[in-house]
């Protein structure tokens, strides 16, 4: 059996992962109990773990510490959802671990998953039992004692799937919700999937994946330091003075200043592509065969050494973007406060701008941003502390993460619904300082009852209400108050209940199905059922949920 591992086997056994995941995604969406259409914990862990295989798949051959850098790094910034982020906390616990290391045997691994898992909890306020958490930690506790019998990487792993299996299954009784439902935690069984690829990979059965994404690899991530003769990676284009130019002289040129020469013609043109350290040397002697019309020069050596710490390697490909964000850059000093919100739909978003927003993410269900999708947006805001909404519960976490990573302060306001959000945004006062801001946007939260009437995903068992794929859904604060074929009469369901807790105003947030005839038909069955409440009827936009409605 193999005893250890090195950087090479590491890149593998995380490749095979993210290839398990990518296979049985749907598999692991399935087990969600809840049949709200949402960024699915299949689909969020296989984002996550695909975010790393790029970087990899770059890294020609790293070392230990290398690969679980790189992929820590990528996980990091990739993560969606709470258990794409929970998944890249347990593999940061790998790279703060294998940090200095060359080899891993089974008693490291059981060390970096504890490290994982030490991670992961401290990063997750209220961690339940029967989750992915819960799983993780059985695992790595039994990991770490069967590594005195047996440190054999390859034993440690088949050990580990054993135990992560039993412990998966488990999940079901400890979890009144699962159980009810009759199936295990999604985000367990996408964990033991994860070790079930890492250990394919080391028993020589890597698993692929056609939809996982392939890296281009570039000349500069299979060389070495001292491969790396000349760092310039030149590539031009020339117009030729004249049709029959004799170009040999220029290539006896261009080859004593470098390697990897290519040059290439017609009759108008021609085009060359050397690696030089000179390479505006290079360009002075071309133009005297023509005109200059076209030039791409990328450091390799920068570009290799990007990798190796983990980054994300620049390329000329980025100039467009640096260009944009160097035109954004404030010209004027930050202001204090300054906010970033998810959401979806032009009309919610138009709420959010009026009501003072900086940045919107566009996001939500089904569409969870990364938290590199979120730290970039922070960044484009002047201001010396930024307040994020994430509107949606399965994207606090990835805020968090983004927050952490920051260069600003930053402060998430634990927003779960976009009424929220909008109710939070409405106690907005930049006149506050950042600890009297967070306080009182956070103590509005609670004051918003959010309505939602969506369609269900898939058939379920749950609350008592047999749904079926396609049936209409009410939700009132969470909790699931109807399901049936019509819209009628579940707008008559949730009226009824705003009318029972005496609410005074009510926003009715239209959806991209429905036309406006339709909603002011529902605002209509609110202003009859509800009395004198204030009600406001505004184009949404939203995608999945055809009404979001807010009572205060």
């Amino acid at each position: 059996m193999i005893q250890t591992i090195d950087g090479a086997a590491y890149k593998r056994m995380v490749i095979s992962a993210a290839a398990a995941v990518e296979l049985q995604k749907q598999q692991i969406n399935d087990l969600n109990v809840f049949p709200v259409p949402d960024g699915d914990t299949g689909t969020n862990m296989s984002m996550t773990l695909n975010s790393s295989v790029t970087d990899l798949a770059g890294a020609a051959a790293p070392d230990l510490e290398t690969a679980s850098k790189i992929t820590a790094s990528a996980l990091l910034r990739g993560a969606r959802g709470n258990s794409g982020v929970i998944l890249s906390l347990l593999f940061r616990g790998f790279s703060k671990t294998l940090k200095g290391r060359t080899e891993c045997d089974g008693t490291l691994f059981a060390e970096a998953l504890t490290s994982g898992v030490e991670v992961a909890y401290k990063a997750v306020m209220h961690p339940a039992e029967g989750t992915i958490l819960t799983v993780s930690r059985v695992t790595a506790a039994a990991a770490k004692e069967e590594a005195e019998n047996d440190p054999g990487i390859e034993h440690i792993l088949e050990y580990s799937v054993g135990v992560c299996r039993e412990a998966v299954a488990k999940t079901i009784d400890q979890n009144p919700v699962l159980k009810k439902a009759g199936v295990v935690d999604a985000g367990g069984q996408g964990f033991l999937i994860v070790l079930e690829g890492m250990l394919a990979s080391v028993q020589g059965n890597d698993i692929v994946a056609e939809a996982a994404p392939e890296a281009e690899e570039t000349v500069f991530t299979t060389l070495q330091e001292e491969e790396i003769t000349f760092a310039f990676d030149t590539v031009y284009i020339v117009r030729k003075a004249t049709e029959d130019i004799d170009l040999l002289p220029l290539r006896d040129y261009l080859g004593s200043i470098g390697d990897s020469l290519v040059i290439s013609e017609d009759d108008e043109i021609f085009k060359v592509h050397v690696h030089t350290n000179i390479p505006g040397e290079a360009l002075t002697e071309s133009q005297k065969y023509g005109t200059l019309e076209l030039a791409k020069i990328e450091n390799m050596r920068t570009q290799r050494d990007e990798l190796a710490a983990g980054r994300k390697a620049q390329s000329t490909d980025d100039l467009d973007k640096i260009e944009e964000e160097m035109e954004a850059a404030p010209s004027e000093p930050p202001k204090p406060i300054g906010v970033v919100t998810v959401c979806a739909g032009e009309g919610i978003s138009d709420v959010f701008r009026e009501l003072g927003v900086d940045r919107v993410i566009s996001g939500g269900q089904t569409m969870n941003p990364s938290t590199e999708d979120i730290l970039e947006q922070i960044k484009h805001v002047n201001a010396e502390t930024v307040f994020v909404l994430p509107n949606n519960k399965n994207i606090i976490l990835a805020a968090q993460q983004a927050a952490e990573l920051a260069e600003q302060n930053v402060v998430v306001i634990e927003s779960k619904t976009v009424p929220q959000g909008i109710t939070a945004m409405l106690n907005f006062s930049p006149d506050l300082s950042v600890d009297e801001l967070r306080e009182v946007m956070t103590e509005s939260l609670s004051g918003v009852t959010t309505m939602l009437i969506t369609y269900a995903a898939r058939d379920s068992d749950f609350d008592d209400y047999e749904i079926h794929e396609g049936d209409y859904m009410a939700l009132y604060n969470g909790s699931l108050v109807g399901t049936d074929k019509s819209l009628p009469t579940l707008i008559m369901t949730l009226a009824e209940l705003v009318r029972m807790d005496n609410r005074e105003f009510i926003n009715i947030y239209y959806g991209a199905d429905i036309d406006e005839a339709q909603a002011q038909e529902v605002a209509d069955c609110f202003k009859e059922l509800c009395g004198g409440a204030d009600i406001n009827l505004i184009n949404g936009g939203q995608p999945v949920y055809y009404y979001m409605i807010s009572a205060e």
